[in-house]
């Protein structure tokens, strides 16, 4: 299964294709009736047209490469989504009975902190082709990993693993790589005895990820993120100063997790003597460059910070729902210019692990806590798509001419959808169950028909119960 390789490629070529007739397009410009388009010229990996009644070009000449026609009736296109902050190894530590009722902090000693140091590379290939797939299925082309299974003598076959997992689906993976130098007040690494990494170690692996998988531009496949698991917890202020100037010297974006609870502040105030935000200012690290998961505590002096740095967060409203954390301020936010994006979380704490869900969910919230013209799905759709694709470097995230073909049909035919007076928004709205006609990335197919291709569903689904078996027997 896992292959003795340093780098992986994507080397299946891009077909050339022109979807045709859907029923919608979200192009972010007009919306629904008002939207004239109806079709998608993809050729290279790339869009080149957009429009109503586009005929197939006449390939008799041998100088234009031929189409494949793609029948979109009954469908809506979108453009697929950015996740911006999950955790794949997580896909096989759902509903782990004893953390099924604690919050965070008793969470992470319960669940993630008990198994991860153990997992081995198969089990975490495993782990993370399960959650990508579930990124496929729910419309992602971008995926970022909080991956912080990093410890002082750990392999470096376990992250190899999720580059791997990653490129036979075919889904653009950014590795957040995160990790602690210290143990200090993380109570999971704690009570779980890990050694962690010195900082030379941390920065010699950065350097090596970096050369061998990052992929600089908008039409990459491979990023590198330096993502210390948390500001408040998992390094030295030191540390954290010397890991912003190794990811500015490689311009690399940063990302961690801040004030999921209000344990961050508690800690910021002991520690540093004043509060989370003024601490992350005071070491280099609230700028346009970084984005924060979570940010659920944050209060208005915060947010008002947060904005004037134009930084990014990641909404992940199931996780903090599921652990009682609360609701991210996610509208002050974008008002006072935070750039809003979603997440999916690890599915530990996120059993569904699905976009659509989390993009169904924001729409609703942010209502429940306001009225019912607080949030848009013309707006929710860009925190799930755009906004992350755009943060990243990449070349997508919307839909239009030059942008990389990374792209969702969403089947609209099914019963459940007959009643619906404006196809354009029913997957946000009617939420999940959906299915995927057909997805592309890079204008390469990569759904057909609600399946992800090549993969063999129940082989995978006995290898997983067998490395998970396994597992457990050392627990």
């Amino acid at each position: 299964m896992l292959k003795n390789h340093s780098l992986f490629v994507v080397t299946d070529m891009s077909r050339n294709w022109l979807i045709k007739q859907a029923d919608a397009v979200f192009t972010g410009e007009t919306h629904s009736v008002n939207n004239p388009v109806t079709d998608i010229r993809i050729h290279n990996g790339i869009i080149t047209e957009i429009g109503t009644n586009l005929t197939p070009l006449d390939c008799s000449n041998e100088a234009l490469a031929s189409e494949t026609i793609v029948d979109a009736k009954g469908c809506v296109i979108y453009p697929a989504f950015c996740n911006t902050h999950h955790h794949l190894a997580q896909s096989v530590l759902k509903a782990v009975p004893t953390g099924l009722n604690q919050g965070l902090g008793e969470w992470l000693q319960s669940v993630p902190y008990r198994f991860w140091p153990k997992m081995p590379a198969e089990l975490v290939y495993l782990a993370a082709k399960m959650g990508l797939i579930d990124m496929l299925r729910s419309g992602v082309s971008i995926c970022a990993d909080h991956h912080y299974l990093y410890h002082l003598h750990s392999s470096s076959a376990v992250e190899q693993a999720i580059w791997q997992a990653a490129d036979e689906l075919g889904i653009r993976l950014v590795l957040c790589r995160g990790g602690a130098n210290i143990i200090g007040s993380h109570k999971g690494m704690r009570n779980m005895g890990i050694e962690p990494e010195t900082l030379d170690v941390t920065l010699s692996r950065l350097q090596a990820t970096k050369a061998h998988y990052h992929q600089d531009g908008g039409d990459a496949y491979r990023k590198l993120v330096v993502a210390p698991t948390s500001l408040i917890h998992s390094q030295t202020p030191d540390q954290l100063i010397e890991l912003a100037a190794f990811a500015k010297q490689h311009q690399l974006k940063r990302h961690s997790h801040l004030l999921e609870v209000g344990f961050d502040e508690q800690q910021s105030q002991i520690k540093y003597g004043m509060s989370a935000i003024d601490y992350v200012e005071s070491i280099g690290w609230l700028d346009e460059e970084v984005s924060f998961a979570h940010l659920v505590q944050s209060n208005d002096t915060g947010i008002a910070q947060l904005g004037q740095a134009r930084c990014t967060m990641s909404h992940c409203s199931t996780s903090n729902l599921r652990l009682g954390s609360g609701i991210a301020p996610v509208l002050a936010m974008q008002q006072q210019g935070v750039n809003i994006t979603i997440g999916v979380d690890g599915s530990a704490s996120s059993e569904n692990a699905s976009m659509l869900q989390e993009l169904n969910l924001a729409w609703l919230l942010h209502r429940g806590q306001g009225d019912a013209t607080a949030t848009s799905v013309d707006e929710i759709i860009r925190w799930g798509s755009q906004n992350g694709a755009e943060f990243f470097g990449f070349n997508s995230g919307s839909i239009a001419v030059g942008k990389n073909a990374d792209l969702v049909l969403w089947d609209v035919s099914s019963l459940r959808y007959r009643g619906c007076h404006d196809l354009l928004v029913a997957p946000i709205v009617a939420g999940e169950p959906a299915t995927i006609k057909n997805m592309f990335i890079a204008g390469k197919e990569v759904v057909n028909n609600g399946q992800v291709n090549n993969v063999d569903y129940e082989a995978l689904g006995e290898q997983v119960t067998a490395s998970l078996t396994a597992l457990l027997k050392e627990i």
